[in-house]
């Protein structure tokens, strides 16, 4: 498994890592035991970073994780990274979520502590926030700050109310059909060193082949307000990215998802992804993706390219 630093904290991570937001009934993984063998699974194949957060299932998602890691003796193995969201950012709202946070996933300290959102429609000031995680890193709850869902000019105030700490990773939706972060995002990452964490790399399964136009399920799930699944999106996604990934996938003998996933790692070297599996099989197939033995040749990375430029997708379906 390819290794990439957080940021500049110095600690290494499996490029592929496993997120977590599957472990609720937004996505059906509702199963302690089905969660605590996709763990023990992730880290047979060399995943080492494990992505949750406080909304995944109301606390759900991190309670199996904590529990998961305890009984397999992982700790150690994997850094854990969980979020905060936007309305529990008042000064001492913090203080209380993260210990929440510590006590769900039964751990002294937590790796990585993003923002998961700004307090959009809560109007807390950028710095109330900032300055009680960096306290937070004084106490020794936390280990390293990050966000999540913000833009370069959201990064650049959050940063500048830090006067000890900095900033790691900004965590954003990012595939080969959504490539938005490309514009300022992953630059800005870039230039200031770093760490992109791609959520959502596989378009919540869209590239990964399985539906087809004549075969997209009625989702009971958080596809079923997916705009990408409308027929206005999915039959152009469908005609063009997924019948390319099919037959670039059959040069490889890999599947559409591990060179959706490839490309997305060849793309820049300061992202890593973190897909979501609901199965151990789902988690082999992630895993081989950041296999650093295989890399798409260049004439097949520009060729994704190329024809995931020409696509224009809709959110406007109602």
């Amino acid at each position: 498994m390819e290794k990439r630093e957080l940021g500049w904290s110095g600690i290494e991570v499996s490029v592929i890592g496993l997120g977590t937001w599957q472990f609720s009934e937004a996505w059906g993984v509702t199963s302690y035991e089905a969660a605590k063998e996709i763990i023990a699974k992730a880290a047979e194949v060399g995943i080492d970073f494990i992505d949750t957060a406080e909304v995944y299932g109301h606390g759900m998602s991190e309670e199996f994780v904590g529990k998961a890691l305890k009984e397999l003796g992982l700790r150690e193995h994997f850094v854990v990274a969980t979020k905060i969201p936007g309305q529990f950012l008042a000064y001492g709202d913090v203080f209380k979520a993260v210990s929440r946070s510590l006590r769900r996933l039964q751990v002294d300290s937590i790796d990585l502590m993003q923002v998961h959102w700004p307090p959009c429609w809560h109007n807390i000031p950028t710095c109330e926030y900032m300055r009680a995680l960096e306290k937070l890193v004084d106490l020794g709850m936390v280990k390293m700050i990050g966000l999540s869902n913000f833009a370069p000019e959201l990064m650049e105030s959050a940063r500048s109310c830090l006067a000890r700490e900095d900033i790691v990773s900004n965590q954003v939706r990012y595939n080969l059909i959504e490539r938005e972060a490309e514009k300022e995002i992953i630059p800005y990452a870039e230039q200031e060193g770093l760490t992109i964490i791609a959520w959502s790399p596989l378009a919540q399964g869209i590239l990964t082949g399985k539906y087809t136009p004549e075969n997209v399920p009625q989702f009971e799930d958080v596809r079923r307000d997916n705009p990408l699944f409308h027929p206005d999106n999915f039959n152009k996604i469908y005609e063009t990215i997924v019948t390319k990934l099919k037959t670039i996938a059959e040069r490889y003998e890999k599947s559409p998802a591990q060179i959706a996933l490839k490309w997305i790692l060849q793309s820049s070297d300061t992202v890593i992804a973190i897909p979501g599996a609901k199965s151990v099989q789902h988690v082999e197939s992630n895993a081989e993706a950041g296999n650093d033995a295989w890399f798409l040749k260049r004439e097949d990375w520009l060729e994704l390219e190329r024809t995931s430029r020409e696509l224009t997708i809709t959110r406007v379906t109602w």
